[in-house]
């Protein structure tokens, strides 16, 4: 066990809690920066390069055909394979918060496509669920069950934001504990099915699940409801017959008080438990260890690992697991004096450099039951805030330099969307389409209901219509929503006429037959 402080290169004001890191084959790759994704990595996953402690992010790149993938902070994340003989596996995605605070209940599918020495391709897909669909949510879990041949994934907890009819001016970003039930995510047909199991009785958000073949262990949590972290252990057992999946739910013994920890896999059948928190802002400084076997698991406490005086008086901490016994740790840099930097990072490794080759190559390959702790980040982080100027990417790299000076006006609004079903934008290319935009496509808003933003080069807006609209407060329908705009609309009111009275078209007309002479006359005569 080792802990040794990392530097970052480049951009470290990128790294804020709620990230995610995916492992492909050893490889370790970043997602989830605060910001929306910039010109030069439109798509905010980035090559986590660590070698010797000393970190550098480079953009990775996506194929044409992907779809986009926002950067989601505290979202549900696994590895998924089509079955569990399967060498190639994908990442799984689910929720999150996108940088406009908005909750996600997307799913994406990742997985790489091309691979050399200097550069991988990856290729994103985004399902729409039918069924019983998840509300979005963020501080959940999702992994992947395998059962009599065939595989299902189980999301489970998280945080929402209060239903509209209930919120007031008060509440009206306020979060609850999303209801307490199971959802099977069926990936071939994209279908989901809720289950109501009695002995879940309480939303928890921010647990530890531990998945391994048609079984998952959901473990502490945190619920807003009671605001405790009860020290609850579920199993969770998934059977896939060919008729309707069978769910059962067993509570155990043995479980721990904790929130927000970080899993990590170091061998078949031991994961270890790291961080997160026991009360309110007070960090769980003791690290646990997971054992599996015969489908029963036990949890005991290991050595701690020699914690520097920093990590001991942080108030907070946040991370991730970067596969092989590995966990990437960030803490403030407002614990240490003229601290120049928003966060610190360390790296914790419970694998030893001697582990032999088997293990080593076991490691690498990532399982349904490795790293579900990616989707287990630290909540009580979120509330908060640090910020700082980043440094752009290294000259000698083949990449574009990331321009952290576009991140002032990107947070309002999205404009990597699909916003009609012709939309042409290439999400791997950021070209103004009218002189009047400098670095972004130009967009407009649709006041259809809710309203939403789209293309102007998608609706074939002239530039002149696209200035007028934009000038002023106008209302404008895209081309989807136009016809139901029309037939919205009430016809403006039409004041009826009014008669002008004969007694004052009687003075009209005798003032307009008098002449000046005659006027005078009558004056003199009246006075």
């Amino acid at each position: 066990m080792s802990l040794q402080m990392v530097t970052v290169s480049n951009n470290i004001a990128l790294i804020q809690p709620g990230f995610s890191l995916m492992n492909f084959d050893g490889q370790i790759f970043f997602f989830g920066q605060k910001g929306w994704p910039k010109r030069s990595c439109p798509t905010g996953v980035f090559h986590f390069d660590v070698k010797q402690n000393h970190l550098k992010l480079k953009p990775a790149v996506f194929s044409k055909d992907s779809c986009y993938l926002p950067p989601l902070r505290y979202p549900a994340i696994c590895s998924y394979k089509s079955n569990l003989e399967s060498e190639k596996h994908q990442y799984i995605i689910h929720g999150g918060k996108t940088p406009n605070n908005e909750l996600s209940d997307k799913i994406y599918i990742m997985s790489i496509v091309c691979k050399n020495n200097k550069k991988v391709t990856f290729h994103c897909t985004e399902k729409d669920l039918v069924g019983d669909i998840p509300e979005g949510r963020y501080g959940h879990s999702i992994d992947v069950v395998y059962s009599r041949g065939k595989s299902m994934g189980v999301l489970f907890g998280g945080r929402s934001y209060m239903p509209s009819t209930q919120r007031t001016t008060e509440t009206w970003n306020r979060v609850i504990d999303c209801l307490p039930h199971v959802f099977l995510v069926d990936f071939e047909f994209v279908c989901a099915t809720s289950y109501i199991l009695p002995e879940l009785q309480d939303g928890l958000s921010f647990h530890v699940s531990i998945a391994r073949n048609d079984t998952i262990y959901i473990l502490g949590g945190h619920s807003l409801a009671s605001n405790i972290r009860p020290a609850n252990l579920y199993r969770i057992r998934v059977d896939l017959p060919l008729g309707s999946p069978a769910v059962s739910c067993t509570i155990l013994p043995g479980g721990i008080s904790v929130s927000s920890a970080i899993l990590s896999q170091t061998n078949n059948d031991e994961f270890v438990i790291v961080g997160g928190y026991q009360l309110e802002n007070q960090k769980r400084m003791v690290c646990n260890i997971a054992s599996l076997e015969d489908n029963k698991i036990e949890i005991r406490e290991m050595e701690a690992p020699n914690w520097t005086p920093d990590v001991k008086h942080s108030k907070i901490w946040f991370g991730s697991s970067m596969g092989n016994g590995t966990v990437f740790l960030g803490i403030p840099g407002e614990n240490k004096q003229a601290s120049s930097e928003p966060f610190y990072f360390y790296m914790l490794k419970f694998s030893e450099d001697d582990m032999n080759e088997d293990q080593k190559v076991f490691a690498n390959r990532q399982t349904s039951t490795e790293d579900p702790g990616d989707s287990t980040p630290l909540e009580d982080s979120e509330e908060f805030l640090f910020s700082t100027e980043a440094n752009s990417f290294d000259g000698d790299d083949e990449f574009d330099t990331y321009n952290e000076d576009d991140e002032e006006d990107e947070s309002g609004t999205g404009y990597w969307i699909t916003c009609c079903p012709t939309c042409d934008v290439d999400i791997n290319t950021w070209v103004p389409f009218y002189s009047t935009e400098l670095n972004k496509p130009a967009m407009i808003y649709c006041s259809h209901g809710d309203g939403h933003w789209v293309h102007a080069q998608c609706m074939d807006l002239a530039e002149r219509t696209l200035i007028h609209l934009s000038e002023g407060s106008n209302k404008y329908y895209c081309n989807e929503h136009v016809e139901m705009a029309i037939a919205l609309q009430t016809p403006k009111r039409i004041l009826p006429l009014q008669k002008p009275s004969m007694k004052s078209l009687h003075k009209k007309d005798s003032k307009k037959l008098l002449s000046p002479a005659k006027k005078s006359f009558l004056r003199r005569l009246f006075d």
